[in-house]
């Protein structure tokens, strides 16, 4: 099995979380996005929207969307699992992946972000402050969904602290003051002490470097 990502891509580290808190071997191949190789025809041939990750599977297949992907995984490999619950928990953690993955990351994608500094001029100040908007607004909605215990619902990583720690990510790197969520950052750390998140973490990938 091979995922295609990049180290950076909030999208590939939930992967890269998922398959190390379910103990899942696989190779990666590095698409790096600011020189945009996810443009080239190799890759659109691969995956046609041309985005991270893509997961290559041992029977052939090939995935794309994060949030598939995922789902392919929690009911390929159901141990650990990461919908712990009844329908109404689950439902809940979906929805904490929701406001992080429908709401925030695509207002604040490399690619979003790009057309707004080419298409529109926005300097970068403006599009700092898009991006930090975006984060309030998911993240403030967010701080009131989660009930750490310590992790985002309960005593076992779930589906949404695989959303919540690369979107902590991202934030910190483009200094998005968090002192409004101490939950949210609560969770981040517990899950940032735990071996899969460790190994998932950007700053471990080869691609890094």
């Amino acid at each position: 099995m091979k995922l295609h990502g990049y180290f950076r891509s909030s999208a590939a580290y939930r992967v890269r979380i998922a398959l190390a808190l379910k103990g899942v071997a696989f190779e990666q191949a590095f698409v790096h996005l600011v020189r945009r190789e996810h443009l080239s025809e190799a890759y659109r041939a691969l995956n046609p929207q041309g985005r991270v990750p893509a997961l290559e599977t041992d029977d052939g297949a090939v995935l794309v969307q994060s949030p598939a992907i995922l789902e392919w995984i929690e009911e390929t490999w159901p141990e650990p699992t990461l919908l712990a619950g009844d329908a109404r928990r689950r439902a809940e953690i979906r929805a904490a992946c929701a406001v992080i993955g429908c709401d925030i990351h695509p207002l604040n994608n490399l690619s979003t972000l790009s057309w707004l500094k080419e298409r529109l001029g926005a300097d970068q100040a403006a599009v700092d402050a898009w991006y930090a908007h975006w984060i309030h607004e998911g993240f403030a909605a967010l701080e009131r969904l989660i009930r750490p215990g310590p992790f985002a619902f309960g005593d076992a990583p779930t589906m949404a602290d695989l959303y919540i720690v690369p979107q902590v990510f991202n934030a910190r790197r483009f200094s998005v003051p968090l002192d409004a969520y101490p939950k949210i950052r609560a969770v981040d750390e517990a899950c940032r002490a735990q071996p899969a998140f460790a190994a998932a973490a950007p700053e471990n990938q080869p691609d890094a470097a």
